[in-house]
């Protein structure tokens, strides 16, 4: 089974926004190989783009080295959260070679443009633009404006065209280039990506969080199909956002509940459990009570004194799981058992949560 998650941009820590993805994605491995299939997973790391450049711009540090240190700080963080490991975990400037081929082949297949000093996919000329977000030129141009996609560049023939070879400036990183020096765009270095790292140019699952749908993933389906000739993915996975105070959890807006901060105060097992206790697909909001009542389900299924071991609890959570990642109901599967006095290591272990 080959499956490609959107990893990290390393610029500041991971909060519980990113959990949610990063477990869905563990759970899903998971649930994959108690199945019995054998998972190759690619996560990339994003370690050149607009949001770590100024970053290291305002802090005055190489970019590289921010990128080196916010990348040990996640490492810390989803090793003590208990999360799998994917086989590969690539970064984007260990592909430029690679991105740089993919941006010639868009060309020659007609759907890329140079202007300005970078070079642009025509998204007019692709039909099925919009077949994964499912949305209309107007969704597309709010939201594009609202997650970096300069709809107002003048060197666009369209506002929804996407930048794949972008000219750095003074003080950026750029990479010599038959299209000029620069650095690549933001989505195709994951298509790049995938097909090097997976060997494939048909991937059996991707995703991330629910706000890569559009424009990242939409973007990156486009520029894929135009250069394979078919659909790039077959299951798409995104992963809702975790809302506080109201608003989508997010680094700009600073409502953040930090990964490593909990961790320092609570079980991994008692996190995982209470950012499992909502669907993965589904939008929610955090607050504290979660853990409570997380902390009270934990201590429960420890407090079994029983050496009975009822094996057809953890075919039932493995029949949760099969339905779609249920992991609500899996949850719930282990509270009964634990209630009637089995013990439930062996079915909590099926989630990542060590009793």
């Amino acid at each position: 089974m080959t499956m490609y998650s959107c990893g990290i941009t390393p610029y500041d820590a991971s909060h519980l926004g990113h959990a949610a993805v990063f477990l869905s994605f563990d759970l899903l491995s998971r649930a994959l190989m108690q199945e019995g299939y054998k998972v190759k997973w690619v996560r990339n790391i994003t370690d050149v783009d607009d949001s770590i450049l100024g970053k290291a711009r305002s802090l005055g540090v190489h970019y590289l080295d921010l990128a080196a240190s916010e990348i040990a700080r996640f490492d810390r963080d989803v090793t003590a959260l208990g999360l799998l490991a994917p086989q590969v975990e690539p970064r984007a400037t260990s592909a430029i070679s690679d991105i740089l081929l993919m941006i010639q082949r868009i060309i020659d297949a007609g759907y890329g443009y140079q202007s300005g000093g970078a070079v642009y996919f025509d998204q007019s000329k692709y039909a099925d633009f919009g077949e994964i977000s499912h949305l209309d030129r107007k969704e597309m141009l709010a939201i594009a404006s609202e997650r970096g996609g300069n709809v107002e560049d003048p060197n666009k023939k369209d506002p929804l065209d996407f930048v794949l070879w972008q000219p750095s400036l003074e003080d950026e990183p750029f990479w010599d280039s038959r299209f000029g020096p620069g650095r690549p765009g933001w989505h195709i270095e994951c298509s790049a990506l995938a097909m090097r790292e997976l060997g494939v140019d048909k991937i059996d699952i991707h995703g991330g969080g629910y706000d890569l749908l559009f424009p990242h993933h939409e973007c990156e389906a486009a520029q894929s199909k135009v250069v394979t000739g078919h659909d790039f993915v077959d299951v798409w996975m995104h992963v809702g956002m975790v809302y506080l105070g109201g608003e989508k959890m997010s680094k700009s807006l600073g409502n953040l509940v930090f990964i490593g901060d909990l961790l320092a105060d609570y079980d991994a097992g008692i996190v995982r459990a209470s950012l499992m206790e909502n669907h993965y697909r589904s939008h929610w909001e955090w607050n504290e009570e979660m853990l409570k009542h997380a902390t009270e389900r934990i201590n429960l299924w420890r407090s079994v004194t029983s050496a009975k071991v009822d094996n057809g609890v953890s075919i039932e959570v493995c029949t949760a799981l099969a339905n779609d990642l249920d992991a609500p109901s899996a949850l719930a599967i282990i509270d009964d058992a634990a209630r009637a006095n089995f013990d439930v290591t062996r079915a909590a272990a099926l989630l990542g949560i060590v009793l």
